[in-house]
């Protein structure tokens, strides 16, 4: 049996439940998924500072959380806090973008990205770049309705998504496009008809990657953090990075 915990980093619950729910769909037999939200932040990240609260968020979920886990899902496209949850977990830790970008690569030659929010497309192309990735990306597309909007009113948006994920591919030379965000899971399978590359759902991917390295059992690379005092974290967390 494998456990996988799933962490939404933002305040939104019936987001965590949207991922959960499609998460189960894409996983093995034999796989059992817990989600869990933030305790603290915006209800959806859509600004630097939403992601930056968003990675202390992710990070204060996993100290507190009590539960049995063999890896560790970060469900939030744009991984805020991916870096840290890697360091201190003990098992291993997945991210929705970092997923979807590898499996885009292992497929085709240059990938896209379409999601909601038009705040995304920078901070999307930073974290591509952070990668290694910038030369495989074609582009960062976004609709005007946020993840959250979508995720409330997904039929409103699937025209917008179409024409974005169809312009990656016969304007940008994408050959696979991935449809980032949490509040578009499933939306994936749904478009796949209305366009020529293989569309990837970042939910999907992520929980395949993080199936497989459950089942590797790898040991833990990297160093742990530095045990340092510190002020006003959670007990978890505080307990976590080493204070008294």
């Amino acid at each position: 049996m494998t456990r996988l915990l799933l962490i939404n980093p933002n305040t939104t619950q019936s987001i965590t439940d949207l991922v959960l729910k499609h998460a189960k769909r894409f996983a093995a037999k034999g796989t059992t998924l817990r989600a869990i939200s933030g305790a603290f932040g915006p209800r959806y990240i859509a600004s630097r500072i939403g992601y930056a609260i968003a990675g202390h968020a992710a990070v204060d979920a996993l100290a507190n959380d009590r539960g049995a886990r063999d890896a560790v899902v970060l469900a939030c496209f744009g991984d805020p806090g991916l870096a840290a949850l890697k360091e201190v977990s003990k098992v291993p830790v997945v991210g929705m973008a970092e997923a979807s970008i590898l499996q885009a690569c292992a497929i085709g030659r240059r990938f896209s990205i379409v999601t909601g929010g038009e705040r995304w497309k920078p901070m999307l192309e930073e974290f591509v770049a952070a990668q290694g990735l910038a030369a495989r990306l074609a582009s960062v597309r976004t609709v005007a309705p946020t993840g959250a909007d979508i995720a409330r009113n997904p039929k409103a948006a699937m025209a917008l998504l179409a024409r974005g994920c169809s312009a990656c591919a016969r304007e940008d030379g994408a050959d696979v496009v991935i449809l980032g965000g949490a509040g578009l899971a499933g939306l994936a399978a749904k478009l796949q008809g209305t366009v020529d590359v293989p569309l990837l759902d970042g939910v999907a991917c992520a929980i395949s990657m993080a199936e497989a390295l459950a089942k590797q059992k790898p040991c833990r690379a990297g160093t742990p953090p530095a045990l340092v005092a510190s002020v006003g974290l959670s007990k978890g967390l505080a307990k976590l990075i080493g204070s008294p």
